[in-house]
């Protein structure tokens, strides 16, 4: 199935939300007033979109409606499809450049962490790549058994300690074998306890500073997983996680299972975060590369 028909068929709860409530306001005005412009900011904020994102649209269609001239309302989800791709901004793929590259993922528990490191070292395997993972998440013995059924499942090396051991130590052999391997891509999972920010904190600095070492010159993702179901929640989760370390992008699951995709749109407007990867079912093809125009296209196209 083709990226937009993956994700047109992942975002049906919120286009449900966001299209159709947007449609019913045209509809029902026969003049765009201020009226009509608090009604779709309504619909936004309901959406997930957040009120200081919601308020930003709206600005910006007040402006792209004067300056068009245009007095019809149905002209409008053209006009703010037109805004929010330019919100999103350009689409941004990882950066695997150096051999090996290496990737941090980190969140919550819940958030599907580990089965997006799953469906991702699949996918680069089935590029030719040689993927090494690394259990670093050793708080919790069920962390590294999970990844451990991936790695299994997907065919790829993963190298693990006991619980309780250091993180970085785990990254550091982690380092060691993908080297002997000659291994392109090294993805390390890591504990996300964000009630205890000053742990996590020392955590992730410490990790960093093995692979700095180590891998001097090497190209370094940290990518955040964001349930997509928790809406606001998300962008607060965000906003925690960009303050104990640099993200350089976001990985929003269980879109497929929520009305609350908007939350796409604050997390890069206010947070300057990309979207890297979406998340729209359980199959290992359906963690796909985020695309802004057909997201967009996505939660305002509703079905004919």
């Amino acid at each position: 199935m083709a990226f937009f028909n993956k994700i047109k068929e992942g975002l049906k709860k919120t286009r449900s939300s966001i299209a159709a409530g947007i449609t019913n306001i045209v509809n029902s005005f026969t003049k765009i007033d201020e009226d009509l412009f608090d009604e779709l900011e309504e619909i936004l904020v309901m959406s997930d979109i957040g009120v200081n994102t919601a308020g930003e649209i709206c600005d910006l269609l007040r402006k792209r409606i004067k300056e068009t001239g245009t007095t019809d309302p149905n002209a409008i989800k053209d006009l703010m499809k037109e805004i929010i791709i330019g919100m999103l901004g350009e689409d941004q793929s990882l950066c695997l450049e150096t051999k090996p590259s290496v990737v941090l993922v980190i969140g919550v528990n819940g958030v599907g962490k580990t089965t997006t490191i799953g469906k991702l070292s699949a996918q680069l395997k089935s590029e030719g790549k040689k993927v090494v993972l690394g259990a670093a998440d050793t708080f919790r013995a069920a962390a590294i058994d999970q990844l451990g059924i991936w790695a299994e499942r997907t065919g790829v090396t993963m190298v693990k300690s006991v619980e309780g051991t250091d993180p970085a130590s785990v990254v550091f052999d982690t380092i060691a074998s993908a080297k002997a391997r000659s291994a392109d891509v090294i993805i390390c999972d890591t504990a996300g306890r964000l009630h205890n920010k000053k742990n996590l904190m020392e955590e992730l600095a410490k990790i960093n500073r093995v692979i700095k070492r180590e891998l001097p010159d090497a190209s370094v993702e940290t990518l955040l997983v964001l349930d997509a179901t928790t809406g606001q929640n998300a962008v607060n989760q965000a906003k925690e996680f960009s303050n104990v370390t640099d993200i350089t992008g976001i990985v929003l699951t269980k879109l497929d299972g929520t009305a609350k995709g908007g939350i796409i749109i604050p997390i890069k407007n206010e947070l300057h975060i990309p979207v890297k990867y979406v998340g729209v079912g359980e199959s290992v093809d359906d963690l796909q590369p985020f695309n802004a125009k057909e997201f967009t296209d996505g939660i305002f196209d509703l079905d004919e």
